[in-house]
């Protein structure tokens, strides 16, 4: 493996701030493990995590996907339970869900409830906000019945949510390396969008420190700011 990462390495010039399209062709040669590396966005940011007006976070929708069958789980019932089952929830249900939770199973990947189940899903924080799997309004995975259709669409097609953390980063993923560039500039040009629309108000000052591009198991590449901060996804 060390091998692997050394010569993975030599392909990167420390010393460059690389275009976006470069970034992305240069992390491609990097992937060399033998499976499907992730290709990863990592942001250092000019906020403070401990300030409540600097907290940043978002869900970005990949015109691409994460090359994975993402696996759906809705806490519904009545009405609600029946819609999602409609629009193709992989799991829904109530009490039995949340049960089957505490004793340890978290074979999902995006997890939805509706707002009158919150009261239930609630104790489940410690299992579920670990993993990054907690419903919560402001990522949009807390919804009505009637727009679950529409939120499950959106995780089906590769809905990822984005937070500063307690370092001050944004850690995002933006595709597979098998992706052809165009999908991976496509997906990353969306995820900065919504980064860069998410900008708290009280955010002062240089919002994006620094950029990297990365894979699983490759060398980190150093973006160029200003032509990365100005990707769109139009």
């Amino acid at each position: 493996m060390k091998k692997r990462y050394e010569a993975a390495a030599k392909l990167v010039d420390e010393k460059k701030e690389y275009a976006p399209d470069e970034a992305i062709a240069t992390v491609k040669k990097t992937a060399t493990a033998k499976f499907d590396e992730t290709v990863e966005l990592h942001l250092r940011m000019g906020l403070d995590p401990r300030n409540s007006a600097h907290q940043v976070r978002g869900i970005a929708l990949l015109p691409y996907g994460l090359g994975k069958q993402v696996r759906v789980l809705v806490f519904a019932q009545g009405e609600a339970a029946k819609s999602a089952e409609a629009a193709g929830a992989d799991f829904v249900g109530s009490d039995e869900l949340v049960k089957k939770i505490e004793e340890g199973w978290t074979e999902f990947d995006v997890a939805i409830a509706t707002p009158d189940m919150m009261g239930k899903v609630g104790k489940l924080g410690k299992v579920l906000g670990r993993k990054g799997l907690m419903p919560n309004p402001k990522s949009g995975t807390v919804v009505a019945g009637n727009d679950l259709p529409k939120v499950l669409q959106d995780a089906r097609k590769g809905r990822v949510e984005f937070k500063l953390d307690r370092t001050a980063i944004i850690h995002i993923v933006v595709g597979k390396a098998s992706f052809e560039p165009e999908k991976l500039m496509g997906n990353l040009s969306s995820i900065v969008e919504a980064i860069v629309k998410a900008r708290p108000i009280g955010a002062k000052g240089v919002y994006v420190r620094s950029a990297f591009l990365t894979t699983s198991m490759g060398p980190s590449v150093k973006l160029d700011l200003k032509p990365t901060l100005a990707l769109t996804s139009s």
